[in-house]
């Protein structure tokens, strides 16, 4: 797929950059794979906004996707490749042998009237879905359990990938497209390939509503703000946020600061991304 760019008619069309979709050879979606998005704005039950910049946005239907890819030895074509407003990939409309329909994320290299399938004794094609004990070593993998059987959770956006490292017990080394190499249970089931729409990372969005389509609203920088609304607010002029580290609007620290809670699974974590550092 390619990266379409617009003539600068005006400067919201100077930089901005779209996709092609080449690819796509289905506008609307299966009607009995959609069901309504409900949207909050970012409010809890009480109307209080608890998550900032979110509402407004285009009007979209939530597909429901199959991540867990539990229809085992079963054949599926390929009926068509779709765009999903919801996610940065693509989605894959599979008509089964015994006639039930379902979606599935896009990998790289998959195409109409193509068939897939998933199980354990299978061929290691794009698109087959198979436990992680019969991926042979080196793979590229998406669409990962964490636990067998919960449905895939990691390596699900548009051009990422992970790699099957090695297999030792009853766990498998995985690493992640951030860079962490992670211990998944062998019988935990990933799709082959990697997910399609490699050019995502190349979109320029060139102005600020096209943002406001996709239902995110303005920021405001905190340094723009009076001292009761931000710890970085106040002052002459332009002035600097201070020390000793950046703030949240709350007065926690941010950009550095870990925000992992569940010590539960530290012990699965074999290498941290963006680090050196190794865990045993």
């Amino acid at each position: 797929m390619a990266v379409k760019k617009y003539k600068p008619t005006s400067p919201g069309m100077r930089d901005k950059t779209g996709y092609t979709f080449e690819e796509i050879t289905k506008t609307k979606p299966e009607r009995s794979l959609i069901v309504k998005r409900h949207q909050s704005g970012g409010r809890n039950v009480q109307g209080r906004i608890t998550v900032r910049h979110r509402g407004g946005g285009h009007k979209r239907k939530i597909r429901i996707v199959d991540f867990k890819r539990d229809k085992r030895d079963i054949p599926a074509r390929v009926a068509a490749i779709e765009y999903d407003p919801n996610r940065t990939a693509r989605l894959a409309l599979l008509f089964y042998a015994d006639g039930e329909k379902r979606y599935i994320i896009a990998p790289v290299g998959l195409r109409v009237d193509d068939t897939v399938l998933a199980g354990s004794d299978i061929d290691v094609r794009p698109g087959n879905s198979m436990p992680l004990s019969h991926i042979p070593t080196g793979t590229m993998i998406h669409n990962i359990e964490l636990q067998p059987g919960r449905g895939g959770q990691m390596a699900r956006s548009a051009g990422t990938a992970a790699q099957l490292l090695a297999k030792e017990g009853s766990y498998a080394h995985v690493r992640l497209p951030s860079g962490e190499i992670r211990l998944v249970h062998r019988n935990c089931y990933a799709t082959i390939g990697q997910v399609g729409n490699l050019d995502h990372g190349s979109i320029k969005l060139g102005k600020a509503g096209r943002k406001r389509h996709m239902g995110i609203r303005p920021t405001v920088r905190g340094s723009a703000m009076n001292p009761n609304d931000h710890p970085h607010g106040g002052g002459e002029g332009r002035s600097p946020i201070g020390m000793p580290s950046p703030k949240s609007p709350w007065g926690k620290k941010t950009l550095g600061k870990r925000t992992r809670r569940n010590k539960q699974t530290d012990k699965y974590i074999i290498h941290r991304r963006g680090s050196g550092r190794k865990r045993r």
